[in-house]
């Protein structure tokens, strides 16, 4: 920069790695990152860490501007904390920043962070993860659907310019018509050379899922997959890797379900070595989520060696990535669909290739790279 005053980022998202661990927990922590080689970053969330409210970590800093609230109630997103964090953005009319950049999730922030942008005369560029429609709320919250969705679209008018986690989700934002700026493409990344590194847990399984215990993720359709797998006399064991507000109920459920003793839950993994290491340890990844705006876990599943199972439920954007390898099965979203891709996949897992070879053979993979991902978020935020 030969002396010019670097560029300040500020970053707003609500929950952050690796108090929370999710697919844009880890993007925010991995783009974070390799963007304050290139300008100075704030990320502004709520305070998940014990001390002063602020922090720094390597060359990112953090600001608390709200205590930690809880962000479900039950299985879903706490209304009340995404408009108490969302009022807590006003804070941002008194720090200094050239760009600012939010999470579109909750959707409540976009909003009063588009009065401070516009106070202030910065530009606002918000990431969108996911687009749910009005389709997808009325069938999640009925009638109270009609006014999620008003905020939805709302929220998709306001950014100056959007960042979107997959192409698929740029398709969608483009098709709805509500957002007419620019969008720019920046999929998730993975760290092959960390996967390269891992060593395979001495704990082996069948079968292994990794995500938030969240309803959507349909890790209940996966244990009922395995007891349909179990009456044909299979006796696959599975490890649920993740913790969430279904936690509790997947536990009963599979204690109704009598395969409780096959079941390895696994609520206490906290860095990314470690989830490596217990995918290694697998023989099929199974991700039968209902709803993905990305599905990251996919990809590191795939660079780690495991043939994938995963559904063609609409919303399930990460199908598009399973599509991609040989080894991937994209089947029905019920377990007997789930059931039968396993019994195929569990045929063919000696095959394939293992270890460098599997980078190699899915070279696709290369193309998710944290960098390519960092670099695009960098041209969208003029750095």
């Amino acid at each position: 920069m030969n002396g010019q005053r670097r560029t300040v980022v500020a970053m707003v998202s609500d929950a952050i790695y690796p108090y929370h661990r999710g697919g844009k927990e880890i993007r925010y922590h991995e783009l974070a990152r390799r963007l304050a080689e290139r300008a100075e970053v704030h990320v502004y969330t709520m305070q998940w860490w014990k001390g002063p409210r602020e922090r720094t970590e390597g060359a990112v800093n953090f600001h608390a501007i709200s205590r930690l609230r809880r962000l479900y109630t039950r299985d879903r997103r706490s209304v009340s904390e995404a408009l108490l964090f969302a009022m807590a953005c006003f804070r941002l009319l008194k720090r200094k920043f050239d760009v600012l950049e939010a999470d579109h999730i909750p959707y409540f922030q976009v909003i009063v962070l588009r009065i401070v942008a516009t106070l202030k005369r910065k530009p606002l560029v918000v990431t969108w993860h996911e687009v749910w429609g009005r389709s997808y709320w009325r069938q999640y919250l009925g009638c109270a659907g009609l006014a999620a969705w008003m905020v939805e679209s709302l929220a998709m008018r306001l950014p100056d310019h959007i960042i979107a986690a997959s192409p698929q989700t740029a398709e969608r934002l483009r098709a709805l018509g509500v957002y007419r700026g620019p969008i720019t493409e920046a999929p998730n990344g993975i760290d092959i050379e960390a996967i390269r590194n891992a060593h395979p847990d001495q704990a082996v399984t069948d079968l292994i899922v990794v995500g938030r215990l969240i309803a959507h993720k349909r890790v209940d359709m996966l244990l009922e997959t395995v007891a349909l797998l179990h009456a044909e006399g299979i006796q696959v064991t599975c490890r649920v890797v993740g913790d969430g507000p279904e936690r509790r109920s997947l536990h009963h459920h599979a204690e109704a379900l009598g395969i409780d003793h096959a079941i390895d839950f696994r609520d206490d993994v906290g860095e990314q070595k470690d989830v490596y290491a217990l995918m290694k340890a697998a023989k099929v990844f199974v991700f039968p989520s209902a709803r993905e705006g990305f599905g990251i876990a996919v990809l590191e599943a795939l660079a780690c060696g495991l043939p994938v199972v995963t559904t063609s439920a609409p919303d399930n954007l990460a199908q598009h990535l399973a599509v991609r390898s040989s080894r991937s099965i994209v089947c029905d979203p019920s377990a007997p669909g789930v059931a039968a891709a396993v019994k195929k996949m569990l045929a063919e897992s000696e095959a394939g290739p293992h270890g460098d070879d599997v980078i190699v053979a899915e070279s696709w993979l290369a193309e998710y790279s944290w960098e390519t991902a960092a670099g695009r978020v960098a041209e969208a935020l003029a750095l």
